[in-house]
């Protein structure tokens, strides 16, 4: 399978609400129904590209299947990170597209960005998400308490980490 992120073009910003809003496609990720009016004028301003936060689309053989996102953080004063987040289509899901994209945008950020941390959050009970990061060479750091509200309750989430010297997986 071909498999490639590249920068989701303005006729696609709609594809960028269902990614989010529909929940048979967000999955866990999916926290209730927001606005998402600032789409097209954030797309039309950056194309969801900045150095702070970005979305790109994952292309399997040539078909949307999904978009990853990262969003800057920082330990501290100097401790800039990058945290990373994944939305596959149900259609391509079980077939190494989400491991494979996770471990191509920590190689993009590490390559493009003077950053030595790319860190992913996911739910406890995501086991499939946390053998993807497993599987991408990200390291399990452990648990963040009660992280997350979702579904009307407060959840635990898994904290997962990789380094700029840690070894990638064979693309």
């Amino acid at each position: 399978m071909d498999l490639r992120l590249r920068p989701i073009r303005a006729d696609e910003v709609a594809a960028v609400h269902v990614f989010h809003h529909d929940p048979a496609v967000a999955g866990f990720n999916w926290v209730g129904f927001r606005s998402d009016s600032h789409l097209a004028r954030e797309h039309s301003e950056n194309g969801f590209l900045t150095e702070d936060v970005g979305r790109l689309l994952v292309e399997a053989d040539g078909a949307a299947a999904g978009m990853v996102t990262y969003r800057r953080g920082r330990y501290g004063v100097q401790g800039v990170y990058y945290e990373i987040g994944i939305v596959v289509l149900p259609e391509y899901r079980r077939r190494g597209i989400g491991w494979r994209a996770q471990a191509m945008l920590a190689a993009y950020l590490f390559e493009h960005m003077p950053v030595q941390r790319v860190q992913a959050i996911t739910q406890a009970e995501n086991v499939a998400e946390q053998k993807a990061l497993l599987r991408a060479g990200f390291q399990f750091e452990g648990t963040i308490r009660a992280a997350e509200f979702r579904a009307g309750e407060w959840r635990d989430c898994q904290l997962y980490s990789r380094l700029r010297h840690d070894a990638g997986p064979d693309l």
